[in-house]
């Protein structure tokens, strides 16, 4: 039987997880030919090498967990991949040439750590990020057969913004001030970390580097700003201390990136859980816009013969093509099967008109039990891309409606950042306002509810489940944060940093707030069945804190189930996914009284 045949016998939902993939290619600056991109068709993501001259394909990392996480040396002759343990994003940086051979430590002097960043030269010269409760931050210089030079430490959060093309200069970004979510900009020499130049708007205001020109001797500085209260761009010159900003009169939020002669620039534009591309001349300030279809554009990369770029929308699976349309690279077998378009809900709210997402069932009528599916981050947004998850809950017959909570990116500064210091509850306020506004408008019947979300969303659901327990008939917590105080003595260090910044300090120094926003604090009012899902190896939301609250649910009664894998925050394993999308769909449907799906 093939591989087409047996995939037809399996139910959509399943095809979907289960249809190969692969990301947009990553480019050797001097050697566009080799790339590299992340695919899955073993079962498992890992890294693949694409040699386009040659036409040929070759499976760089094979671990019994996954890889995702690597790249090209300038010249394409090496590839560079980040070696953690069972996902626990805990390791070093090795590298394997780009033919094939032996992987060798890439920076033998380092040892494990989390990474911070990864700059790579022309020269062999790297400059590599790491970090861990004893040291902090720290940024080093790595040159081949050499001892690791440190650039950069500091017990606050930091991490590598860039080389310039002539590797004289390093940008990175860094909250010595205390908020690692509202970072300032340094610029210091290679040669021995002084400062050349530094940026910063202040407090609450964030400035991230998108890369340097990439010219040699071009010192200008692609930032990312929100001066104006979003996100938006400017140009900084470090040798001549001059800021352009790039005023672009487009609603929404604005990133980009380098053409390859530094004379343009590749603008993504997000509106209202969608996105667009243009080509900006920094000469003139004419902006193109470049023809994309309806959805979202994942990633785009301007090469030298072209843009390139990921796409795709809630109905339609994700493609990497180029602008007029020509696929790029496609994964083989059979493709993911299409799903539904998504509609717009916008509800007043008690902090402002909020933005949600609807995904309708195409047979049956409202109202219907539904999911609100509530992503992580909180630093992300749903948008009108496509998604196996949402997918599968509506083959089942529900409506998902996902909710771009206070906290969310894409709606300005402010929106974002309005749950700085009433963390959790923000967000629920707005969740409610959502499921109000779908149940007396008849879109969803408000006894067949469940709330359902991974990291964040998990921590959102578990959160929700006690502060507003007549809302919700079921909740299904993946990978959350469920015992706030436990879950910060844990976590990587970097997440201390982001939690610091969003309660305003520790819970040694803000107990009354971490104590507010845990779940664990009302576990005595959940009253619906809970699915918690947890990795074994997971250094965002640790295991420990999740037993907490799993043992404060069993000595109370409340029915609840426990699903373990020995994985980090997440699986890159695809048979993992299905078994996880699988529990999570039967318990969901079998609290709403629907059908449990194949």
């Amino acid at each position: 039987m093939s591989d087409t045949e047996t995939a037809r016998e399996l139910p959509a939902w399943e095809q979907r997880f289960r249809a190969a993939r692969v990301s947009l290619p990553d480019w050797a600056q001097d050697a566009p030919h080799r790339c590299l991109y992340v695919a899955n068709p073993t079962g498992t993501f890992e890294l693949y090498a694409w040699d386009r001259r040659e036409g040929t394909h070759r499976q760089v990392t094979s671990r019994p967990n996954g890889t995702s996480e690597g790249t090209l040396t300038p010249d394409g002759e090496q590839i560079w991949w980040f070696d953690d343990t069972d996902g626990d994003e805990h390791g070093v940086w090795r590298v394997q040439p780009f033919a094939g051979g032996s992987d060798e430590p890439a920076a033998p002097g380092l040892a494990a750590a989390y990474s911070a960043g990864l700059a790579l030269g022309r020269s062999g010269l790297a400059v590599v990020g790491r970090s861990d409760d004893e040291i902090g931050t720290e940024i080093a210089a790595v040159v081949p057969g050499g001892e690791p030079r440190v650039l950069y430490r500091h017990e606050q959060s930091a991490y590598v913004g860039d080389l310039s093309d002539d590797e004289t200069l390093l940008a990175l970004a860094h909250s010595e001030h205390g908020d690692s979510r509202h970072p300032d900009v340094r610029v210091v020499r290679v040669s021995d970390g002084s400062t050349v130049a530094e940026l910063s708007d202040g407090p609450g205001l964030g400035l991230h580097p998108a890369g340097f020109a990439p010219v040699a001797g071009d010192t200008r500085l692609l930032v990312g700003h929100e001066r104006h209260g979003r996100d938006e761009l400017l140009v900084w010159d470090v040798a001549t201390g001059e800021v352009r900003e790039l005023a672009i009169d487009l609603p929404g939020e604005i990133s980009a990136s380098w053409y390859p002669d530094g004379a343009a620039l590749l603008v993504d534009h997000e509106f209202q859980a969608r996105s667009e591309l243009h080509r900006l001349d920094l000469a003139s300030g004419e902006l193109e816009r470049l023809e994309t279809p309806p959805g979202v554009v994942s990633g785009a990369t301007a090469r030298p013969d072209g843009v390139e770029l990921a796409w795709s929308s809630a109905a339609t699976p994700a493609q990497v093509r180029t602008l007029d349309g020509a696929v790029v690279l496609t994964p083989p077998g059979p493709p993911a099967p299409p799903s539904v378009p998504v509609r717009d809900l916008w509800v007043e709210g008690p902090g402002g008109r909020i933005h949600a997402l609807v995904s309708l069932p195409e047979g049956g009528a409202a109202p219907y039990p539904a999911v609100f599916l509530v992503h992580g981050g909180p630093s992300w947004h749903d948008s009108d891309a496509f998604a196996a998850d949402v997918a599968a809950y509506v083959d089942a017959g529900l409506a998902v409606v996902r909710v771009n909570y206070r906290g969310s990116t894409g709606y300005g500064s402010a929106w974002r950042d309005a749950i700085e210091g009433r963390v959790g509850l923000t967000e629920l306020e707005d969740l409610e306002a959502v499921w109000s506004a779908a149940v007396s408008d008849g879109l969803v019947d408000a006894q067949r509810v469940a709330l359902s979300g991974g990291s964040w969303g998990g921590y959102l659901t578990l959160l929700g489940l006690g502060r507003l327990p007549q809302l919700w008939e079921a909740g299904v917590g993946a990978v959350p944060v469920a015992d706030y105080v436990a879950a910060y003595e844990d976590e990587m260090e970097p997440l201390k940093a982001f939690d610091r910044s969003l309660f305003g300090g520790s819970p040694e120094q803000v107990p009354d707030r971490y104590r507010e926003s845990s779940p664990l604090t009302y576990v005595e009012q959940v009253r619906a069945p809970v699915l918690v899902l947890a990795g074994e190896n997971d250094p965002r939301c640790p295991i420990r804190q999740i037993e907490n609250y799993l043992a404060a649910l069993e000595s109370r009664g409340v029915p609840h189930e426990v699903y373990r894998f020995d994985a980090g925050h997440g699986s890159l394993v695809v048979d993992e996914r299905v078994r996880q999308m699988r529990a999570e769909l039967g318990f969901v449907c079998r609290h709403l009284g629907l059908p449990t799906p194949a």
